[in-house]
């Protein structure tokens, strides 16, 4: 029977005059990381707040008006209220006290470019790893009242929700945003008009509408192409994170680098730095380029004008992960480009390594338009100035100038609310202003044994049950029965939370090894078998929808949770995603991570994990090989980068093995008569006072802002100078080094000593061909150390040699060495370009050694 055409009508609810600042609220990407601001609104209605995925925006506009009135004159709800909005005014009103200190000037503001940006789970414009670390970044510069400006995409479905079918299939669900949802706002101009700009596409132009969010004391705007004026093709540009083709992808790009620079232009927003995290938003390089080369400077003075004062940072740990696209795509859409800069089209492509078949690389193009560069670890560090090396390619990858800044995590998102509360109460509430400083943190060390794990415990126990809802829900829904549901949860008991609980929660890649667990099933078997010793694997993540293998692992994982000997001993929970990762990184025993070394670049669940009590169990790689000591978790030392995969496999699987069976099970069951295990607590508390204080997004930052945006601002004005003067003088320079360095040589005029008394002195004299350079063109170098018959030099001092005048094409340099050390030394001759204003020395990636 027909029943009509269904209309939807919404009934907003007005707010009460009292809760009037519940929409300031929700408005403001504070409450992402505020707990009793969230809680405010669940108290309202739980359900919905469940029902709206934690969206306070959405919550006002569906919450009964009825629950409004009533909040408003219960006494115990105006005085959360009250004291949230207290919290509020505090946080944006009341100057900040820096314990650190800060090297930007006034006038000073950076602009920070990344194609994703994850803040909460009901703003999701976010996939992973990434977007949470642009999150983290923003809010950390917002406690750190920084000068500081955002700019990504809003995506109209964002990344996918997952689900996961009776066969253990990832289902991959798209659902359309309702902007009016979100905490964003249009951009407007000075006449009170939406901000709108265009991005030149080949034969058209695209329009573009500006968004904005506030997060705290950051402004973050959003570029969405979902516009009437646009072609049904171009509205879709911005429709999906992640997705479509490598047409989508450049367009993609296009719009977040060229279309951010255009809009920060109208809006009258003047960055002196530019940080371009990952190379998606590399474009904005060329549309700066083009800015600078339309005042009058040629393209060469142009980029080191805009190189100076740009970061670049890249989390990739692999060639193959880093954007290409096809030389004819680039021209296609940036030949227009190429013609208005007046370069040639080889030395245009050249800036992303393309020409002769090869396809043009943003890190490549990010690289050359920038002067400062970061991998994400220590670890990543090395293996990014190896990846990257031919763009330096006279100079030795740990002499590059790619650099390294380890991540770090927001504390207020991620470090629970318990223990903040118990911090307070028995550390002092100074620790909100002091986690950074290592020797205040030991007082957690202090705090008695009994408070420290009840509150554990209730994390966990609030964790279970989350997960028991969920997976409840997933097994329902794929049509399992009550029996056999009992059997899977009979570990995950929130009423009785005294199973060892191992958690394992990330992007399911190939390299992360979600299945290194498996490797050996009759070990397993043995360590998982003792009826009085449980053991509970949390599994949980996304693969890509593109990547099989990846999917194949969940669905292994899934045979695994169902085969008889492993029920109950195994969950894999479905739609991972903020929300589910705050549970799981306060609410486990302990955190496994067993990526393929060097292959993590950072990682940064492990760190949450740490700081909330939750002991690592990891590979050293990324982060934790700077974060173990021995004493703050367990670490799998990785195979030898040269063995086949099986053989890693083994070996590191065994390591696991042995840790949980010799260390880690026994360890957790070893209780007193609390029921307390004094050696796991232990090592619990020294987590949390060693990795809260180093790897925190506010150390992250700062070192930002220290060793890259200080600097790169410097750079920048002094660039600036004088009609780009500098900027002009060094691109001059770099030709004019460039034409003449295959020609320079150098050579030995004094014949080498094999034995000094110490206090002597060694003349050393070399001449160099100088090829039409000038002797101040360049610098020789003595680096003298220790040799370690091991092939590693660190450590090596530089002593410069002095040049006389210049006879002909040569110049004798000069040295009368000294050497401050006994023993056997070694020492090496090198030559390379040296001018004032370069910001690293080795930038050119000009090196020769004698």
């Amino acid at each position: 029977m027909k029943t009509g055409t269904p209309y939807v009508i919404e009934v907003n609810p007005r707010i009460p005059r009292r809760l009037a600042r519940l929409s300031e609220l929700a408005e403001n990407l504070w409450y992402s990381w505020d707990q009793p601001s969230r809680t405010l609104f669940a108290r309202l209605h739980p359900g919905l707040w469940d029902a709206v995925g934690h969206n306070p925006k959405a919550f006002l506009k569906r919450v009964d008006e009825v629950r409004l009135n009533e909040a408003a004159e219960d006494h115990i709800f105006l005085g959360s209220y009250n004291r949230v909005m207290s919290s509020y005014d505090t946080y944006h009103g009341e100057p900040l006290r820096r314990e650190m200190p800060i090297g930007l000037k006034s006038g000073d503001l950076v602009a920070y470019f990344c194609a994703e940006f994850g803040f909460h789970e009901s703003f999701p414009v976010y996939s992973g790893g990434l977007g949470i670390l642009a999150g983290d970044h923003c809010k950390a510069a917002s406690d750190l009242r920084l000068p500081f400006v955002a700019v990504g995409l809003l995506y109209r479905k964002g990344y996918f929700s997952q689900r996961i079918d009776n066969d253990g299939n990832q289902i991959a669900t798209y659902a359309d945003a309702e902007f009016e949802d979100l905490p964003v706002e249009p951009a407007l101009r000075d006449d009170g008009s939406e901000l709108h700009i265009h991005v030149d596409f080949p034969g058209r132009l695209v329009a573009v509408k500006v968004w904005q969010a506030r997060v705290g004391h950051v402004m973050l705007y959003l570029l969405d192409t979902d516009l009437p004026e646009n072609t049904t093709e171009d509205r879709y540009i911005t429709h999906q994170l992640y997705g479509g083709d490598k047409h989508t992808r450049i367009q993609q790009e296009l719009v977040l680098g060229v279309g951010g620079i255009r809009a920060l232009e109208q809006l009258g927003v003047k960055p002196t730095v530019y940080h371009i995290n990952e190379g998606h938003a590399a474009f904005l390089v060329l549309e700066r380029i083009r800015r600078k080369a339309s005042q009058g400077l040629s393209f060469e003075a142009a980029l080191e004008a805009v190189a100076v004062n740009t970061v670049f940072t890249t989390h990739t740990p692999v060639p193959a992960g880093h954007d290409h696209f096809a030389e004819e795509m680039i021209w296609e859409y940036l030949g227009a480009c190429c013609s208005e800069l007046a370069v040639n089209r080889g030395d245009f492509l050249r800036l992303g390594g393309a020409g002769h078949g090869t396809s043009f690389n943003m890190t490549k193009l990010a690289l050359h338009g920038s002067r400062h560069h970061n991998g994400v670890s220590r670890i990543h560090g090395g293996v990014s100035s190896r990846i990257c090396a031919d763009v330096w390619p006279q100079i030795a990858p740990e002499d590059s100038p790619m650099d390294y800044i380890t991540n770090g995590v927001h504390v207020a998102s991620f470090l629970a609310q318990e223990w903040q509360d118990l911090f307070d109460n028995e550390i002092g509430y100074d620790w909100r202003r002091r986690f950074c400083d290592v020797d205040f943190c030991v007082r957690v060390e202090e705090i008695p044994d009994h408070q420290f794990w009840a509150v554990h415990q209730t994390l966990k126990a609030q964790m279970l049950n989350s997960l028991r809802y969920r997976i409840t829900q997933q097994h329902l829904r794929n049509h399992g029965s009550a029996a056999h549901l009992d059997r899977m949860l009979k570990h995950a008991n929130p009423l009785d939370p005294n199973a060892l609980t191992i958690g394992f929660a990330r992007r399911f890649a190939t390299y992360k090894r979600a299945a290194l667990l498996l490797e050996d099933m009759d070990w397993l078997r043995a360590l998982l078998n003792d009826a009085d010793r449980p053991v509970l694997f949390v599994f949980a993540g996304k693969a890509h929808p593109a990547d099989k293998p990846g999917q194949e692992l969940i669905r292994r994982i899934h045979e695994v949770s169902h085969e008889v000997e492993f029920e109950g001993r195994f969950l894999l929970v479905e739609g991972y995603d903020l929300g589910l990762s705050r549970r799981l990184v306060a609410g486990c025993d302990v955190w496994l991570n067993t990526p393929i070394y060097p292959l993590e670049a950072s990682g940064t669940s492990g760190m949450k994990a740490g700081m909330n009590g939750v002991i690592n169990l990891s590979v050293t790689d990324g982060w934790w090989e700077e974060g173990y000591d021995g004493s703050n978790g367990w670490a799998i030392r990785p195979a030898p980068e040269y063995y086949d995969d099986a053989r890693r496999n083994k070996e590191d699987s065994r390591d696991l093995y042995e840790l949980l069976q010799d260390q880690v099970i026994p360890m957790y069951y070893r209780r007193n008569e609390l029921g307390i295990s004094p050696e796991w607590v232990k090592m619990a508390k020294r987590s949390i006072a060693t990795l809260l204080p180093r790897f925190n997004s506010s150390r992250m930052v700062m070192e930002y802002v220290n060793r890259f945006y200080a600097p790169a601002s410097r750079q920048w004005r002094r660039y600036a100078e004088r009609d780009f003067a500098a900027a002009k003088a060094v691109a001059e320079w770099k030709s004019r080094v460039r034409q003449a360095w295959s020609g320079v040589s150098l050579r030995r005029l004094d014949e080498p000593r094999r034995r000094i008394v110490f206090g002597e002195a060694m003349d050393i004299r070399v001449a160099v061909n100088l090829n039409g350079l000038r002797p101040e063109d360049v610098r020789v170098e003595l680096l003298i150390g220790r040799d370690s018959r091991r092939g590693h030099e660190t450590g090596f001092k530089a002593i410069p040699l002095v040049p006389g005048p210049p006879v002909g094409n040569e110049c004798v340099f000069t040295l009368a060495l000294a050497p401050e050390l006994c023993g056997r030394l070694l020492y090496r001759l090198r030559i390379y370009p040296h001018h004032e204003l370069l910001t690293h020395p080795f930038e050119t990636g000009l090196m020769l050694w004698l």
